[in-house]
């Protein structure tokens, strides 16, 4: 073999090693890009409070406002004041097996799992607006740090979208919590996104009393309005 001929044949000899290198590092790139957790949904913006809107929060009232993100996605923010502990407001929202007792609309409810950091749920509830009634299933999967935020998106179920999170603050006046929901909404049905709106309108302000009314069932308020 020639001299000319020998050496493309060296060089690759001893860089060989460099590209092996190089084809693991990238095969363990790909790996990790795989193994990595997808980045967080994002939530509709919490919108400021009218001076009305305040006042119903005081007095014990629901505030929920719904907006359409496009493509059919509906944002949904509920909040309403809870004369309860975070901890007592956390064991309601996480009573997955008995939100059928409490909750309107829900026909059924259970924790499928739970590895004591993620959880799974699954939900039966009828919902509608005017003449139109539909029955729901959904499976959720959760995850959060108690007692003040708990993420859920769906599993399966009957929604192309469904995630949000459950929050809880402190009230200012230091009696007890705010409890606010964040979701996006989109059925897997067909349901004009107007329509979706109105239902979400309609059913949100009685979940967040029907919570509110069992947190403060669990711990009765130790202040009284003066």
């Amino acid at each position: 073999m020639s001299a000319r001929g020998a050496l493309p044949l060296v060089l690759f000899t001893l860089m060989r090693p460099f590209f092996t290198i190089t084809l693991l590092k990238g095969w363990l790139l790909a790996a990790m890009l795989v193994l990595l957790p997808a980045p967080a949904a994002a939530l509709p913006a919490v919108p400021p409070l009218s001076e009305d809107e305040r006042e119903e929060l005081l007095r014990g009232e629901p505030v929920v406002t719904v907006e359409s993100l496009g493509e059919g996605v509906s944002g949904v923010v509920g909040r309403i004041m809870i004369r309860a502990g975070a901890e007592a407001v956390w064991d309601v929202i996480t009573d997955y097996d008995h939100h059928w007792q409490f909750i309107p609309s829900v026909l059924e409810s259970g924790l499928v799992s739970d590895d004591g950091v993620h959880q799974e749920m699954f939900q039966t509830g009828r919902t509608g607006y005017l003449l139109f009634r539909k029955t729901v299933h959904i499976r959720l999967l959760l995850e959060g740090e108690r007692p003040r935020r708990l993420r859920f998106r769906q599993k399966e179920g009957d929604f192309k979208i469904y995630h949000g999170e459950w929050r809880i603050s402190d009230a200012r006046d230091g009696r007890g919590v705010l409890l606010t929901f964040l979701a996006e909404v989109k059925p897997d049905f067909f349901a004009p996104s107007p329509f979706v709106r109105k239902v979400q309108k309609k059913d949100l302000p009685k979940v967040l009393e029907a919570m509110k009314k069992r947190a403060e069932h669990l711990q009765p308020p130790v202040f009284r309005a003066e």
